[in-house]
């Protein structure tokens, strides 16, 4: 069984790697001084602010803010593992990739990815053998072409029809692995069972086109829930995957947006009707991954939902997911539709291009978050201006420092509720402008986000921790939507007289080691008290926003309970006093 790859190895790689070689592979580049410059292959510009850089053997993009080694490099836009970059790179260089063995080996993940491929074929053959579930596709309007394209089968209305048939034959797969890869159930007796029957079968697919986990849509009059899905395997994690992201990148090499909706159906429709580039979750909300993924593709996501109250929390959910991932030229969109309606149902009732001018008509972000946070306030009334601005706040503060979205929603909220100072406190708007001095004109992080300057000078400077009670270490931990950070924010605190070195090598190999590299490079001409002071106004200010977030949910919890109100505004008072002091 394969194990982890050794550290040694992984900088011996590197060391190796022409990195400007590997992106000039992919990128066309030209020189520009000592490092050398080209369009963003991650987002779509004409200026190019990508820039590789060969004395760092780094790269880094300052319009969308992609950056790392030649292997995080690989992985962005090859789509692929961290293994698969290294393996790639490793053969690029004449390596051989050594593994070690550890107490916690890596998985040998073929034999799952065998019985997907098999139970793909199985599902597909059953599919051809029962005219019933044809007919119901042909009933939503699915041509044979579009079910092919997807890979649609379908799973017989027996018990173990798949168990049986998987665990014969020529080559035949362990029930064990059967159960592993999700395919299988069994119960309280030990009796095995299929997972699903009597469905129509979608296969999830993986950046390479690997089927990875199913969706099982019910039809006719069984019982049972719509729609079942592949539980969590070694192979599949529904927080970070989408259905149809890979159909979607195989119609375009970039794509101008993508369509975020909830069903398979609606992926289907709208691709077999011109649209290819919508995806679906995968029975969860939209999180943070599937944004920070989605944005690897495009500039631009539209959220389509419907317009019924369970469509209006999805977009809610969807926006306060994504808002961290919108930094420069990175739009998000939301296009409600009309009750009744779904996607699938309406391009075929209306016609692709009548779905393309609803796209074009599609909410932009600062909108649908002022028209929600506004609903249910009287903006004539001071109190309810407060607290517009206190609901605000929170979600000003997640956007990117000092980006234009950011500025917008401040410009908003301004003109919502003619407050000017206080706008969401310190960390949520620009600092206040200051007389010019040597060490004001060498703060360049004023346009970086707050828990990111503090981490890369964390990074630089493990000694800083000692700076933080325990008690201040877990409230910046709690505050980040990356645990990554988090986790390195604790760990430095906890472990005095560590150096950067080790800080960083602790993380080595695992996904995001090559942002802390980069924030690890940043520039910094402070000197020691300089960085001391910097780090201490950070901690300061993001401090702060913990307390910002309790009043904010005392906010909430007001309007949500009125009966409440009594009792949370003296705590909601108190905490305003003090951040006004």
């Amino acid at each position: 069984m394969p194990g982890s790859i050794p550290k040694a190895f992984i900088d011996e790689l590197l060391n190796r790697t022409n990195i400007v070689e590997v992106v000039n592979g992919r990128v066309s580049l030209k020189k520009a001084g000592k490092d050398f410059q080209g369009l963003c292959p991650f987002h779509d510009e004409k200026t190019p602010s990508f820039t590789v850089s060969p004395a760092k053997n780094m790269y880094y993009c300052f319009g969308c803010g992609a950056g790392g080694d030649a292997i995080k490099f690989v992985q962005q836009f090859d789509g692929g593992s961290f293994t698969e970059a290294v393996e790639s790179l490793a053969a690029a260089a004449g390596m051989e990739v050594p593994r070690q063995r550890s107490q916690s080996p890596q998985p040998n993940l073929r034999p799952l990815q065998d019985a997907m491929l098999a139970a793909e074929r199985y599902y597909k053959e059953q599919l051809k053998k029962t005219p019933e579930a044809i007919a119901y596709l042909k009933s939503r309007g699915l041509t044979g072409a579009a079910a092919s394209e997807f890979g649609l089968g379908y799973a017989p209305n027996a018990r173990d029809s798949l168990l049986q048939a998987m665990t014969a034959g020529a080559a035949p797969i362990s029930s064990k692995t059967l159960l592993e890869a999700g395919l299988i159930s069994s119960n309280d007796q030990g009796r095995e069972y299929d997972r699903f029957r009597r469905r129509i079968m979608f296969p999830v697919r993986d950046a390479k086109g690997r089927t990875i986990a199913f969706g099982g849509r019910l039809f006719g009059d069984s019982q049972g829930p719509k729609y079942l899905n592949s539980p969590e395997t070694p192979l599949f994690h529904k927080s970070r995957e989408l259905y149809g992201l890979f159909e979607a990148r195989r119609s375009a090499r970039r794509l101008e947006a993508l369509i975020v909706v909830e069903g398979y159906l609606d992926v289907i429709a709208l691709a077999q009707t011109g649209i290819p580039n919508a995806v679906a979750t995968l029975g969860t909300a939209t999180g943070e991954e599937h944004y920070r993924r989605l944005y690897g593709y495009t500039d631009e996501v539209i959220c389509c939902f419907d317009g019924d109250p369970a469509g209006l929390r999805a977009s809610w959910k969807a926006l306060e997911s994504a808002l961290g991932c919108l930094s420069a030229g990175r739009r998000l969109k939301f296009m409600l539709l009309p009750d009744g309606e779904d996607p699938d149902t309406l391009v075929r009732r209306q016609g692709a291009d009548e779905f393309r001018r609803r796209m074009a008509k599609a909410t932009p972000a600062v909108e649908h978050l002022f028209t929600g946070l506004r609903r249910g306030l009287d903006l004539s009334a001071i109190d309810d201006r407060a607290r517009l601005v206190d609901l605000a706040a929170p979600y000003i503060e997640r956007t990117p420092t000092n980006s234009a979205l950011q500025r917008m929603m401040r410009d908003q909220l301004q003109a919502l509720t003619g407050i000017d100072k206080g706008l969401g406190d310190s960390a949520a708007r620009p600092a206040a402008p200051r007389p010019a001095s040597p060490r004001a004109t060498r703060r360049g992080g004023l346009r970086q986000n707050l828990l990111e300057r503090l981490l890369s000078l964390l990074l630089k400077a493990p000694r800083l921790a000692a700076q933080l009670a325990p008690e201040a270490a877990a409230a910046l931990a709690e505050l980040q939507e990356r645990k990554l950070f988090g986790e390195v924010i604790r760990y430095a605190a906890e472990h005095e007289g560590i150096d950067s070195a080790h800080l960083l090598g602790r993380w080595s190999g695992q996904d995001g080691h090559a942002d802390l590299i980069m924030l690890h490079q940043r520039p910094c001409v402070l000197d020691a008290d300089g960085m001391a002071a910097e780090f201490g106004e950070c901690v300061e200010r993001l401090l702060a926003t913990a307390e910002r977030r309790r009043r904010t949910r005392l906010v909430q919890e007001m309007r949500d309970d009125p009966a409440k109100e009594k009792e949370k505004l003296a705590e909601y008072m108190a905490l305003r006093r003090r951040a006004e002091a």
